[in-house]
């Protein structure tokens, strides 16, 4: 590729939004390197000539953070610090016409399932023998593996069917091999993503297949953790769990985003579930594994809510007791089908049901964290800030869920398990030290 410098082009990945964005991220990388493109992630060192930022347009504020993005990368451009900026990624596939509008100092936008024009920008061809390669952008220890891309729910409030299209398996060999090669690598754990985890297998085999997905990826010699994204509660196919249960190396973890429990708002939202099933599904879970960590993502503020509702979620949630909560605001997005309702909850209202909502988690973490002081648990290393170890246990995901603090006389290796018996209980936090390594 020709540009006005003399030295070779260095690409410099820049990745927002999601997990499902940062595999992207990895396999473009992985597909540029692989034509002998220099390419780097989010470079400190500012010595790239070219940026390609993988946008987020999920909510409000991650689309006014891709936008900032994009801006802050166009002025260092017409500074003559960049020769080229590319775009992709989810706001690139919903608004790429009114970006270019807008910000026309962009070289090219692309849409989400546009790795082979990207590639073309660089004279570089799509090799479809590196399906399952990429560069790796976490920690050497962990990695996201995408199952499916893209999906069929209807949900109201939800704009990622705009982005990512409908859903698309992957066959189950291709998953154990891209397994096997993250291994040799060095994964000890791989989080299974996805857009719909349960809807796995559905386009390609015609039934659900993710107990079966789960049965291959468990028989992968050296993976030790296997953990569970993106799970949807209506028609929950509860084979996965008695799949769970048979393997050591699944996490007894589940992400299952409820959104809401009033049946007022969950039939607003269009999720084909209600809050009365949602308890049924919780319990019969629990049942089968009685020390399973649930987490759950919410939704304040939607279209209609009330007071009555909000107060209904915070009972939902004492008597669910879930051990994981994330909440959202709700963004009123254009081309979902409650765009058409009044979004009539104000901003500010919506930030502080969210608060409220939490503060109610806050005592169900800090109780379950109590629960846990004196006994010793599996740790993983992620790794050692202000002198202190950091890691996490099986019930706990990257970035989204707690931490354990970890204190050893001995030095500790990122990416080995050890025994940590816990004697501090925080919020959201645990700490601990180590008594014998595994």
């Amino acid at each position: 590729m020709k540009t006005r410098t003399l030295k070779k082009d260095k690409v410099n990945i820049i990745t927002l939004g999601c997990s499902k964005n940062m595999v992207d991220s990895e396999v473009l990388s992985g597909q540029l390197q692989a034509n002998d493109i220099d390419v780097v992630h989010e470079n400190a060192r500012k010595d790239h000539n070219i940026v390609i930022v993988n946008t987020c347009g999920f909510i409000e504020k991650a689309k006014e953070e891709s936008v900032n993005t994009i801006l802050e990368q166009v002025e260092l451009k017409k500074k003559g610090k960049l020769d080229k900026v590319y775009v992709t990624g989810c706001l690139s596939e919903r608004y790429k016409n009114n970006l270019e509008a807008e910000i026309p100092e962009v070289d090219a936008y692309f849409g989400t399932m546009e790795l082979p024009a990207i590639l073309k920008q660089f004279e570089a061809d799509y090799k479809a023998d590196l399906i399952g390669e990429r560069l790796l952008y976490t920690p050497q220890h962990y990695a996201y593996m995408k199952i499916s891309e893209g999906c069929n729910r209807t949900c109201s409030f939800c704009a990622i069917p705009l982005m990512r299209g409908q859903h698309v398996s992957r066959p189950i060999e291709s998953l154990v091999d891209e397994a096997k090669r993250l291994v040799d690598r060095g994964v000890k754990e791989v989080m299974l993503i996805a857009q719909e985890l349960t809807y796995y297998g559905l386009d390609i085999y015609k039934k659900r297949e993710l107990p079966k997905l789960l049965d291959a990826l468990a028989g992968v010699q050296g993976l030790e953790w296997i953990r569970l994204h993106y799970a949807y509660p209506s028609k929950f196919p509860l084979e996965i769990i008695d799949t769970m249960k048979a393997h050591e190396n699944i996490c007894n973890y589940l992400d299952m985003p409820l959104q809401h429990a009033s049946n007022n708002m969950l039939q607003a939202m269009k999720r084909q579930i209600s809050r009365e099933e949602m308890e049924d599904l919780v319990h019969k879970i629990r049942e089968k594994i009685p020390g399973i960590c649930l987490r759950t993502t919410l939704i304040a503020g939607f279209p209609g809510e009330t007071r009555d509702d909000v107060e209904e979620l915070k009972t939902f949630l004492q008597d669910m007791r879930f051990d994981r909560v994330g909440i959202f605001t709700y963004s009123h997005e254009e081309g979902t089908s409650a765009h058409d309702l009044v979004d009539d909850v104000p901003a500010d209202e919506k930030e502080e049901r969210a608060q409220e909502i939490m503060e109610v988690q806050q005592e169900i973490s800090l109780e379950k964290n109590q629960e846990k002081l004196g006994k010793t648990f599996k740790v993983l290393i992620d790794k050692k800030e202000a002198g202190r170890y950091l890691g996490r246990t099986e019930f706990d995901s990257v970035e989204v869920d707690n931490e354990v603090i970890v204190q050893s006389k001995k030095k500790l290796v990122i990416g080995d398990f050890v025994n940590v018996k816990i004697t501090k209980a925080y919020d959201y936090d645990l700490e601990g030290d180590v008594i014998l390594d595994l």
